[in-house]
């Protein structure tokens, strides 16, 4: 077989178990693409050596018939997982040299199912981003070029996981999403990203952002292996007193195609001043798409959706200040060099400045504005409670027999890069706009690829679920991926 690393993980899986392929020589195949695709800068870690271990005790594995639906899958692991050995930074300098001796659960879980690791991906620094331009390992690359030619942004924070699934350099990836950071570099790649519910995937091990808000997924080719890879990584798990404990259902088996019945939302709010013709077109079509499948559509209403950008730009800001007060110099990761006469505070201040890059210190300093006295009441009190009215909203649908909600992924196709001024960042922020609502209400989503606007660059639909409903949410998708028959891919240029 040729081409291997352009194999879903259900191909792969299936071709692993009749014997036409082995392990071996998928990871060979990742790696191999991974080594010819520097221009993309979406593996900053690599772990060929690991690779090879693992892709042998798989192939083992397999021989024994003890396989597991991952078992022998070559992945890439967004570089905010603490993995036990390898060096995790968080795309930033603050965390030079960290090496963890630790394993997050998430990959835990993917390597006793059976996954290969082939090494860290990039990201914004922290998670803060939507072009993955904030990395102290420099910009990633859409492997989607512009009508002109010129280099995209795949988005962020999980742009070099949504480049490298997309680029085919592994079979999926591992994303974190705070405020849309799995479902729009997905939307701007062309490929599928799932944001799960709030506590269905352990946070223990993934470097925090903002702790309410976070949440780790699967970044895939298919509906399908989003399915496959989900129920490798979920988990309940007692190191994460926010994990849910709720069974593990096989989601792929939830793929049944029939979604006759469902009542899909289509929220008026949404329909924002401004929105491109074509964003609301396909819109139209993902609408017209499921309707004809057998779904009911129906018109709602999420009235406190204009207040969502304004309440998650403080919520999270303000937890990031409180999580990353810990990156200090003293216990671990980088320290500054400090002058004669220098004391702690002096270590302190010069550590986190050359330490943090600008838009983790822009972060900082409002999270800490919002949360100083006289402030609390007024911006992060303020916020929780319309976070609260925002999750009531989507209550209300789902107690009007809601199954989903459909709605644009992104306000745009990928931008190129450096399009986004960093001296007004935001005009970064908006492009949150269609994913924070459900972040704040702690609900499942996920983009589905489903046309191109009009120079040909991939643009997505998002279907938000009801909580825990992960697998009704993934067979809504299966169906309108189905449908559209999304399956352009990228001019190999790089």
């Amino acid at each position: 077989m040729s081409d291997l690393n352009r194999l879903t993980i259900a191909g792969a899986r299936d071709a692993l178990t009749r014997g036409e392929v082995t392990s071996a020589e998928l990871t060979d195949a990742c790696l191999s693409a991974i080594e010819g695709a520097s221009a993309l800068n979406a593996f900053v870690h690599k772990t060929p050596d690991m690779a090879r271990e693992m892709a042998a005790a798989a192939d083992r594995r397999i021989r024994a018939g003890e396989a597991a639906p991952m078992t022998g899958i070559p992945v890439g692991i967004k570089d905010v997982f603490c993995v036990r050995g390898v060096p995790s930074q968080a795309a930033s300098r603050i965390l030079e040299g960290f090496t963890p001796e630790y394993e997050s659960t998430v990959t835990r879980n993917l390597w006793d199912a059976g996954a290969v690791m082939l090494g860290k991906l990039n990201m914004d620094e922290f998670a803060m981003g939507s072009t993955n331009e904030a990395s102290c390992y420099g910009r990633a690359v859409n492997p989607w070029k512009g009508a002109a030619g010129e280099e995209l942004t795949p988005g962020g924070s999980s742009g070099g996981s949504a480049a490298a699934v997309a680029a085919d350099l592994c079979l999926a990836a591992t994303g974190t999403d705070t405020g849309g950071s799995i479902r729009q570099p997905a939307a701007f790649t062309g490929t599928v990203g799932l944001r799960p519910t709030y506590g269905r995937v352990s946070r223990w091990g993934v470097i925090a952002y903002a702790s309410s808000l976070d949440q780790a997924g699967p970044m895939t080719k298919t509906v399908r292996d989003a399915a496959i890879m989900l129920g490798a990584m979920a988990s309940c798990d007692p190191q994460d007193s926010t994990s849910a404990d709720h069974p593990v259902p096989d989601y792929e088996s939830l793929l049944s195609g029939d979604i006759r019945g469902k009542k899909i939302g289509i929220p008026r709010e949404y329909r924002i001043d401004g929105l491109p013709d074509e964003i609301a077109a396909l819109w139209q079509i993902g609408t017209d798409m499921l309707r004809e499948a057998g779904a009911e559509i129906v018109d709602i209403s999420l009235p406190h959706t204009k207040y969502a950008l304004p309440a998650y730009y403080v919520i999270a800001p303000a937890e990031a200040s409180s999580n990353l007060a810990r990156y200090d110099g003293v216990r671990y990761g980088r320290r500054a060099r400090l002058g004669q006469g220098d004391g702690i505070v002096e270590m302190y201040e010069k550590t986190r400045a050359e330490g943090f890059g600008p838009e983790v210190q822009r972060r900082i300093m409002i999270g800490t504005y919002v949360l100083s006295a006289g402030f609390y009441d007024a911006y992060y009190n303020r916020a929780r409670k319309v976070r609260a009215l925002i999750k009531r909203d989507f209550d209300r649908a789902h107690a009007d027999g809601i199954d989903a909600i459909l709605a644009p992924t992104t306000p745009s196709s990928a931008f190129p890069l450096g399009a986004m001024d960093q001296a007004d960042p935001v005009q970064m922020y908006l492009q949150d706009v269609f994913t924070v609502t459900l972040n704040l209400a702690g609900l499942p989503g996920i983009s589905v690829p489903v046309g191109q606007d009009r120079s040909g660059l991939p643009l997505g639909l998002q279907l938000i679920g009801r909580p825990f409903e992960e697998g009704e949410l993934l067979n809504l998708a299966f169906v309108l991926e189905r449908a559209a028959g999304f399956v352009a891919k990228p001019d190999h240029w790089w």
